[in-house]
């Protein structure tokens, strides 16, 4: 092994995650209150956006806006604004859940919520009309999308829809990094109480911090800025069934114990370069969205460093002029259940949708915001990634000029894989870990 221990590594500006980090911090969580507010603001923050596109697209075809949509009445062609709601069979219902106090586990999740049998609304204040016909039975849509639906009223009463369209891609800030520097994105590590730290683990926080590889794999790990870990760091155990705390037990102990692993595992990346941390589904976090950072408590070591980092899941931070929002990937699972798109042609979607979670709170769960709707994508980001998929990458491009780059993030406990982002050109490439080297 040709080794080279002098290679400094690269330094960019990091821009405060303060001014972003209030989009998905919801302090103490209360839930007295109702998710349709949340609809609503979601609905009324969109909607000009939507109208915007649909009157530039239709109305030169004489086609006008029908303001509710309940007052579709007659053939004459119109166009209507809401919010998509899909009515399925197969869907989670929380009150049969609630009913149903029987099961040994939480019942799996259907595969596919979309499966041919579902009925689709369109909803605003007013009430809702049933959408039909093939502009429906093909797009790709999702239950909380925001669209305007052209077409005309059915004998039925049905809305016979024939074309469509959404709020579009946002504004996006310019991008001026000129350094070929890397942001290092990876996802499921999956550290357990059997097994805290693999033997792909450690020779992974060997090559970011430049002491694995060859002399090209050190040139190119000195270039690493960043790395971010997007959601799955660990695999907290669930406790079983009727398993009631008791102070006096000892059962948390070796949770403890898999804590401290990952801190002192994580410390050794952040010692080299700025470390973050999004929580996923196995982590100690909250369950719904936006999940709240990790304490940092529970990270004695990495704390003592200025770079590391606690994020929410969705975030948005900066680097180096270069705007990246990233998940740990629940948004897009959910969306895959919708649609036989793939994950990265759903997450680009999302962003035409201007929307990263539209599902939430129907079939993914998240706070009821009575405020605003912190998914509403406001920026649209240089960089969208999302962890703990198949690696996939793609470009999602607005009607402005707006081009994103959207990266599907292995997960590394099965593929043995991270991914390595350009922040001057945005290309991407993986690098395979292999332990047996």
């Amino acid at each position: 092994m040709d080794v080279d221990t002098c290679i400094p590594r690269a330094r960019v500006e990091h821009a405060e995650t303060a001014k972003y980090e209030s989009e998905f911090k919801t302090g103490r969580r209360q839930y007295t209150q109702q998710f349709n507010t949340l609809y609503y603001k979601r609905l009324n923050t969109l909607k000009p956006f939507i109208l915007n596109h649909a009157r530039t697209k239709w109305e030169p075809k004489k086609i006008h806006l029908t303001p509710k949509v309940l007052n579709v009445e007659g053939p004459e062609p119109t166009f209507i604004v809401g919010t998509i709601f899909m009515d399925s069979q197969v869907k989670p219902s929380t009150l049969a859940q609630v009913e149903n106090t029987h099961w040994i586990s939480d019942p799996t999740p259907p595969r596919m919520y979309r499966d041919g049998t579902e009925t689709v609304y369109l909803e605003d204040e007013s009430g809702r009309i049933r959408l039909v016909g093939d502009a429906v039975d093909k797009a790709v849509l999702a239950s909380g999308v925001v669209a305007a639906m052209m077409g005309c009223e059915t004998q039925a009463g049905d809305f016979d829809v024939i074309d469509m369209c959404f709020a579009g891609m946002a504004e996006q800030p310019e991008r001026t990094c000129s350094e070929d520097v890397f942001v290092a994105l990876v996802s499921g590590l999956n550290a357990s109480v059997e097994q805290p730290v693999t033997l792909e683990m450690q020779v992974l926080a060997e090559y970011l911090c430049g002491a694995a590889g060859g002399a090209s794999d050190q040139k190119t790990s000195a270039r690493i800025v960043q790395t971010v870990v997007a959601g799955n760091i660990m695999n907290v155990p669930v406790p079983p069934i009727g398993h009631t705390e008791d102070a006096r037990a000892n059962d948390r102990v070796p949770v403890q114990k898999l804590v401290a692993s990952v801190d002192a595992y994580l410390s050794d990346i952040a010692a080299c370069m700025p470390l973050a941390l999004l929580p996923g589904p196995g982590d100690p976090s909250s369950a719904s969205l936006p999940q709240q950072p990790l304490h940092p408590s529970m990270f004695a070591q990495c704390r003592q460093y200025t770079g590391f980092r606690t994020l929410t899941n969705p975030a948005y931070f900066e680097i180096n002029n270069v705007l990246l929002l990233g998940t740990s990937g629940q948004n897009v699972r959910d969306l895959c259940r919708y649609s036989n798109e793939t994950p990265c042609q759903l997450a680009a979607q999302s962003l035409q949708w201007r929307h990263v979670a539209p599902t939430a709170p129907d079939t993914l769960w998240c706070y009821p915001f009575t405020e605003h709707d912190p998914f509403v994508v406001r920026t649209t980001p240089h960089v969208y990634f999302a962890g703990n998929q198949k690696f996939e990458a793609g470009v999602a491009v607005g009607t402005e000029g707006q081009k994103t780059k959207v990266v599907m993030v292995p997960e590394f406990s099965v593929s043995h894989e991270i991914v390595l982002l350009n922040l001057r050109t945005l290309e991407c490439s993986t690098v395979h870990i292999d332990a047996c080297v």
